[in-house]
């Protein structure tokens, strides 16, 4: 099995990051995205409502919804079936 993530690793790395308000650039650097694929990710996760944006100053602050829970719950379940160990995300 190769070790490239799939989506949905990335949905979930990005939503248990965002347990606490973060920036774009926080979430870009510490889920290891580029710009352009991060931006996508979090648009995407923003407009099934696992996502919510804040303004702060000249910046805006993006922290999971309670929404975000129920497809964290369902990832893992389904990770550690599968799997059989939990996923690799160290915060």
């Amino acid at each position: 099995m190769n070790n490239r993530r799939t989506q949905y690793e990335i949905y979930w790395e990005i939503l248990t990051y965002c347990k606490t308000q973060r920036s774009i650039t926080q979430i870009i650097q510490r889920c290891n995205l580029n710009s352009k694929i991060g931006q996508d990710y979090i648009d995407f996760l923003e407009s099934k409502g696992y996502l919510a944006k804040t303004p702060e100053g000249n910046k805006s602050l993006y922290i999971n919804t309670p929404t975000a829970k129920g497809y964290l719950d369902i990832f893992m379940k389904l990770y550690l079936e599968l799997f059989k160990n939990s996923p690799e995300f160290r915060l």
